[in-house]
C-alpha cells in the first residue's frame, strides 16, 4: 500500500495558502483581521478589469508626420543659430515641406560655405535646387523619417504610461497596437473626462519672445471674448509679419467668473523648449493663487540665463500647446533655472499641468479613434451574471457526477471545489486582473475540472470489469489515465499561452484563467481525488467500489 502522508500534508497545505491568499480579494473579512495578520498578508488581491469595475477605453493614433515636422523644424533653428555663430549671412531658412529646409541667400559665394554645414546634419541630403545658384535645399533622409515615426509612437507609448502612474490608477493598460496606435484602458477611473486631457494634451512647453514692435503696428485687441479667436485670426490674415504668430492667453475675470482671451503676436523662433525641464510641482503664491514651479537641468538653467539676460525689459511669452500661459516682462537677468507658470488655473488644474511637464512632452499630437466609457453598473450586472453562471455550471455538474458515478462523483466533486478554491488563491496571490472572458475562463475549468476524473473514472470501471479487486482497480485507472490526460492537458496549455502572449486586454483575462486551470486541474485530479481513494482503501479493505 502506497503510503499518502505526504501527499495528503502538501493537499492541505495548498488549500491553506490557497484561502489565505484569497482573503485580500474579500476586503469585509480582510479588514476584520488583526492587524498583526495584515502586516505578514499581501495587502493586494484580484483586480476587477475595465469591463468589471467601469472605466475608460481608448485607441488613439499618433501623428507620425507632425512628429517628423517638429523634427525639421528643430534642425531648422540649429541651423539659424549655427549661421549665426559663423556670421555667415543668409536671407532665410524655413520648412518648405514636411521632410524639406530651404536656405536663400544673397551671395553666390556663400553657397560653399553653407554647403559644407550639411556635415554638422548627417540626417539630411542635400537636392537639387532647381538651378538657382543662391538656394540650397536639404530633404531628411528616409532613413531617418521612418525612424522618427517609430521613436514618435515609443515616446508617446512611454509618455502616456508616465502620465498614468502620477495620475494614479490602478492596474491601467498601455500598449502599442499595430504601427502608430496605442491602447488606453483604465480601469476604476472616477472623472473620465479629465484622465482623457491628461492623457492627449501634448504638453509642448516653449518659450518666446513677444513680437512688440510689430504687435503696435497690427493694432491687436486688448481682449475678446472666448471662441472668438478665429475671427481675430482671419482679420489679421495677410498682415502677421515673417516669422512671426498670433498665439492667445486664456484669462479670467476675478468678479465674474467670466473667461477671455488676450491676443498677441510671437515670434515663431523657439528660444527653449520643455525637454531641459528636471522638475515640476505646484506652489502657492501670496494671494493663494496656484502656479508652477519649473526647474531647468544645468544646460537649461544656462541657456534660460542667457536668454533672460539678452532681452531685459522685454517680455517672454511662457506657451503650452499654442496657449500662452504668461507673458512676463524680464526685469533682469534670471540664474538659479527656475522659472514660474502662472495663470488662471484651479489647484487641480494646475497639478495636471505638473504633472504632463514632468512626464515629458508627446513627441506629436494624438487622435482619439476609439473612445469608450464603461459604467461600473454594467460590470456589476457582469460579475452577477458571472457568478449566476458558474454556480449553475458547477451545480449542474455537481449533480451530474453524484447521479452518473455516485461515491466516487462525490469525490470528483470535492476536487471541483478544490480546483475553484485553488484557482481563486492563485488569482489573488498573483494579483491576477480578472475580467469578464475570465469568468468564461473559470467556466470552463469547472468542465475540465471534471473530464480528467470522468477519463480515470472509466478506467476503473474497465480495471474492474475485468475482475479485479478494487486497490489494483483504482491503481490501474489512474496509471493508465496518467498519459492521456497529461497529453490533453499540455496541448491545451500551448494554446492558453499562446493567447496570453499575443492576446490583448480581455484575451489576456481569459488565458490567466485557463493556464492556472489547467495547471491546478492536473494537480486536483492526479494527487487530489487519489488521496482519498488511497485513504479509504488504507483504512479497511474495500470490497466493493461505489462508481
Amino acid at each position: 500500500m502506497k503510503k499518502v502522508g505526504g501527499r495528503l500534508t502538501l493537499l492541505l497545505l495548498v488549500m491553506l495558502v490557497s484561502a489565505v491568499s484569497f482573503l485580500p480579494s474579500y476586503q469585509p473579512l480582510y479588514q476584520a483581521l488583526p492587524g498583526w495578520a495584515k502586516a505578514v498578508l499581501p495587502n493586494k488581491g484580484i483586480t476587477l478589469g475595465l469591463d468589471l469595475q467601469g472605466g475608460i477605453h481608448m485607441v488613439m493614433e499618433v501623428d507620425e508626420d507632425r512628429a517628423v515636422e517638429i523634427a525639421v523644424d528643430r534642425s531648422v533653428v540649429s541651423l539659424q543659430d549655427m549661421l549665426v555663430d559663423k556670421k555667415i549671412p543668409v536671407e532665410s531658412v524655413k520648412r518648405t515641406d514636411p521632410t524639406r529646409i530651404t536656405i536663400q541667400f544673397q551671395n553666390a559665394d556663400l553657397k560653399a560655405q553653407i554647403q559644407k554645414l550639411i556635415d554638422e546634419f548627417p540626417t539630411f541630403a542635400e537636392t537639387e535646387s532647381a538651378g538657382s545658384a543662391n538656394t540650397i535645399v536639404w530633404d531628411l533622409r528616409e532613413s531617418e523619417s521612418k525612424r522618427i515615426k517609430d521613436s514618435a509612437v515609443n515616446q508617446a507609448l512611454e509618455t502616456i504610461r508616465n502620465r498614468i502612474d502620477q495620475f494614479g490608477v490602478a492596474e491601467p493598460l498601455v500598449q502599442r497596437q499595430g504601427l502608430k496606435q496605442i491602447v488606453v484602458q483604465l480601469p476604476g477611473v472616477k472623472d473620465p473626462k479629465r484622465a482623457k486631457d491628461l492623457i492627449k494634451e501634448t504638453a509642448l512647453l516653449e518659450f518666446k519672445m513677444l513680437d512688440e514692435e510689430n504687435q503696435m503696428k497690427l493694432d491687436l485687441p486688448a481682449r475678446i471674448p472666448k471662441d472668438k479667436e478665429t475671427e481675430v485670426l482671419k482679420q489679421a490674415e495677410g498682415k502677421v509679419p515673417e516669422g512671426s504668430q498670433i498665439l492667445f492667453e486664456r484669462a479670467v475675470e476675478k468678479d465674474t467668473g467670466r473667461e477671455y482671451r488676450i491676443p498677441y503676436l510671437v515670434k515663431k523662433r523657439v528660444m527653449l523648449t520643455g525637454d531641459v525641464l528636471s522638475d515640476a510641482r505646484v506652489s502657492i503664491g501670496q494671494f493663494n493663487d496656484p502656479y508652477v514651479s519649473i526647474t531647468f537641468d544645468a544646460k537649461g538653467g544656462r541657456e534660460f540665463e542667457r536668454i533672460t539676460g539678452d532681452n531685459v525689459k522685454k517680455r517672454m511669452a511662457i506657451v503650452l500647446d499654442n496657449t500662452i500661459y504668461s507673458a512676463p516682462v524680464i526685469q533682469e537677468r534670471i540664474t538659479g533655472g527656475r522659472a514660474q507658470i502662472t495663470g488662471t488655473f484651479s489647484t487641480q488644474e494646475a497639478n495636471d499641468l505638473a504633472i504632463v511637464l514632468r512626464a515629458g512632452a508627446l513627441p506629436a499630437p494624438l487622435k482619439i479613434i476609439q473612445d469608450l466609457t464603461v459604467g461600473p453598473s454594467l460590470g456589476r450586472d457582469s460579475i452577477e451574471k458571472g457568478v449566476t453562471a458558474t454556480l449553475v455550471a458547477g451545480a449542474m455538474v455537481v449533480v451530474f457526477m453524484i447521479v452518473y458515478y455516485r461515491l466516487a462523483g462525490a469525490i470528483a466533486d470535492f476536487a471541483l471545489i478544490l480546483n475553484l478554491v485553488c484557482l481563486m488563491g492563485a488569482l489573488s496571490a498573483l494579483t491576477a486582473t480578472l475580467t469578464l472572458p475570465g469568468i468564461a475562463g473559470i467556466v470552463l475549468t469547472i468542465g475540465m475540472g471534471v473530464d480528467s476524473n470522468v477519463l480515470i473514472f472509466e478506467r476503473i470501471r474497465e480495471e474492474l470489469r475485468l475482475g479485479k479487486a478494487v486497490r489494483p482497480a483504482v491503481d490501474g485507472g489512474y496509471d493508465k489515465a496518467f498519459l492521456t490526460i497529461v497529453d490533453s492537458h499540455v496541448t491545451t496549455l500551448i494554446t492558453g499561452v499562446a493567447l496570453f502572449l499575443f492576446g490583448t486586454g480581455p484575451i489576456k483575462g481569459f488565458a490567466v484563467t485557463l493556464c492556472l486551470g489547467i495547471a491546478i486541474n492536473l494537480f486536483t485530479a492526479l494527487v487530489g481525488t487519489r488521496v482519498i481513494f488511497d485513504l479509504m482503501n488504507q483504512r479497511s479493505k474495500v470490497e466493493r467500489l461505489s462508481i
